[in-house]
Formats: structure tokens, sequence, C-alpha cells
């Protein structure tokens, strides 16, 4: 199709966010199915660096809007700017990531192309789509969970472009460089009216994470089944032993037993560990969402048919109370 596939890029001070690169890595594959173009733009102050570092991610294009007045997210000169790029070159899809700039900027883009936008989305394929004796050839099949997770929904928007989405963090892999790739870099420059900045920041403060879910190899992850707050501790002991992070389902944070920041699932965050500990879980499907990708999946739970053993590659039906602590003394002997 014409007009390529194109990736709005987000960064902070010049550092490419983590969900942008694992768009160019889905959007490469969208475009070579599609025989077409990887575009991809950039807006910041000192963002030119990063260019070629986004060739060498699956870019064919990068187009960067390089001001120092756009050192920080501001919504109407990003907005404007991502409008005049979208509405001169016309791609066929745009893909945003789901995080808290994107979740401004892409339904804004959305509202002035007169397009359809589907959220959080959790695969995107090309395939064809039928509607009466109609047929579209080539669309873009926008995948998520719907109506709490109970059903998976294939959305499509055929008759008007771009075809938008946004997808969480983690949701598909990280690329892996290639310096030899070439491409082409299109050199912006933006200039900011009155009305652009009509909003200014005032004072900037950037929390660092407690933890980081996402790049841990191990996780060890706590259910309603864990039982309380202090009863987390076995939890916390037997990922201390293994060297890896806590995460919960997100009925054990509602609950109070741990903090939001550990939560895993189609509400939280997205992990492709290489192994995954679930006690306690039952594996609803929210929840699964959120960690199935996992490389080894080791399920501990009381209920031979919880769901959570549909997806775990060895599962122990038991009492997680006399076997972690049976886990972390083998694994404490063989050190």
């Amino acid at each position: 199709m014409k007009n390529g596939v194109w990736i709005f890029v987000e960064n902070d001070s010049g550092t490419i966010a983590d969900v942008s690169l694992e768009l160019l890595w889905k959007g490469r594959k969208l475009a070579d199915q599609l025989c077409s173009e990887l575009a991809c733009f950039i807006i910041g102050h000192g963002v030119s660096d990063a260019a070629p570092e986004l060739i060498a991610y699956g870019a064919d294009k990068v187009y960067v809007a390089d001001c120092s007045q756009l050192s920080h997210y501001l919504t109407l000169p990003y907005t404007r700017i991502s409008l005049e790029l979208i509405k001169k070159n016309r791609p066929n899809i745009l893909l945003i990531g789901a995080t808290t700039i994107g979740r401004d900027l892409a339904p804004r883009i959305a509202s002035h192309m007169r397009t359809g936008l589907t959220a959080d989305c959790t695969d995107l394929q090309i395939g064809e789509y039928k509607f009466g004796k109609r047929v579209w050839q080539e669309i873009l099949l926008q995948i998520r969970p719907a109506f709490g997770g109970n059903v998976i929904a294939t959305i499509v928007t055929p008759e008007t472009r771009p075809q938008m989405a946004t997808v969480r963090e983690g949701v598909f892999r990280r690329p892996s460089p290639d310096s030899s790739r070439k491409g082409q870099i299109v050199q912006l420059n933006p200039t900011l009216t009155d009305e652009d900045v009509i909003f200014k920041i005032i004072e900037r403060v950037k929390a660092e994470k407690k933890i980081n879910l996402k790049s841990s190899r191990i996780i060890v992850s706590g259910g309603m089944g864990v039982g309380s707050k202090d009863n987390f501790e076995i939890v916390h002991e037997l990922a201390r032993t293994l060297g890896g992070e806590v995460g919960a389902t997100r009925a054990a944070v509602d609950a109070g037993f741990i903090g939001i920041e550990h939560q895993i699932g189609q509400t939280g965050v997205t992990v492709r560990p290489n192994l995954y500990l679930a006690c306690g879980i039952s594996g609803a499907i929210q929840h699964r969402a959120g960690m199935q990708e996992s490389s080894r999946i080791v399920a501990i739970n009381t209920d031979p048919d919880a769901p959570i053993f549909s997806i775990a590659h060895y599962g122990i039906i038991g009492d997680l109370y006399e076997v972690i602590p049976r886990m972390i003394k083998a694994y404490r002997e063989k050190e």
C-alpha cells in the first residue's frame, strides 16, 4: 500500500522511549508485509542525533523536528507539527505508544484526521476484512481485549486514513540495531507561534521508578491466593533468593497486598521475563495478557483447574506456603 507505516517516536531529552523501539520492530514487519516504507517522526530538542539510531532500528525515513522550545512535550505544538506531517504525507498506518504523552497526542490527531483510533492494542496484523459484499484487502487488524478482558476484539478502520492504534510498552519485542542499514533523514524547521505556547512548563519533577519489571529476567508474582499483605513477604523472599522482582495481579493490588507499581496485566505492566513464577494466581485473562509471552512460566496453585495452568510450562498443585519454602531451601542448598 502507498504512503507506508509511520511511528511517532517518543523521547526524553533525546533518549528514545522503549515503546517506540518496540513499535519500530512491529512496524518493520507490517511495512515489509505491505511492501511499503517504514517512516517515523521525532519531535523535541537535541533529537537530531537520534535519527541514525532510528534507521538502525528499522526506519527507512526519519523526520526530525528539533527546536529548543520543544524540549518538553506540549500538547498544542506537538499536535500541530504532527498534523502538518501527516496531512502532507498521508500515511496508511500510524502507531503511537500508549504512554501519558501518546494518550494525549493520539486522540487529537485522530480527531483532526476524522479517523478511528484503537487504544492499548495487544497485537497488530495485516489481513482481509469483509462487510456485506465489500472486501478490503491488506487492512490493519487492531487486536485488543474488550469487555473487561472477557473477549478479544479485532477492530478495523477500512475507509479512513491513517489507520491508528496505540500500543503499551512491552507488548512487542525490542529489535536489535543494524548499523549497516541506510535511510533518509528529513530535517524539519518548526516555528512556534504565540498560540502554540499558551501553556508553559514552570517546573518538571521526574520520579525514578522503584522497580523495573519490564527489564527483569525473573519475576515472582502473587495473587489473591497469597491471602494478605503480611503473607506477601514469602513472595518477596522467593524473589530475593532468585534475584528477581516481585509482581502482582490487579486483585492483589486492589486488596492492598502490594503497591500498584508491581501490577502486571491488561491494566498494568506487560512483561516477558525468562522465568515467571505465578504464586496463588488463578490466571484471569486480564493478568495473562501481561505475562503470557514469558519464556518459562511456573504456576503454583491449589486448584488443579485454575486457568493459569493452561499457559504454564510447569504446574505445581499445592499450597504455596509449603511449596515456596521448599523452593527457597533447595535453591540455597545449591549455592
